[in-house]
């Protein structure tokens, strides 16, 4: 198991972007959150199986269609084990 922090950066707010990474973190059985950072950004940490993450990785890459993604920035790690679900958090202060 390992954990992953990821930063997403370009027109990734207004976009349904966090709506698909919990959607694709739930397909691939992840746990952690996603939330929207003041700056336009979009911030993620998820937990589970390497390749499982590393497919969400991939995704967050593309995002949904409306998105325009020009950088994602990964911190790999070992799991922690702390989250219980995969949650969409409210937008950090």
């Amino acid at each position: 198991m390992i954990r992953a922090h990821l930063l997403i950066r370009g027109r990734v707010q207004g976009v349904g972007y966090r709506a698909g990474v919990r959607r694709m973190a739930n397909h691939h059985n992840l746990k952690g959150w996603v939330r929207n950072l003041p700056n336009g950004d979009v911030e993620a940490v998820v937990e589970g199986s390497e390749e499982m993450v590393d497919r969400l990785i991939q995704w967050c890459h593309r995002g949904p269609t409306s998105a325009h993604v020009t950088e994602v920035r990964v911190e790999k790690e070992e799991a922690t084990g702390e989250f219980h679900r995969f949650a969409m958090r409210r937008t950090y202060p």
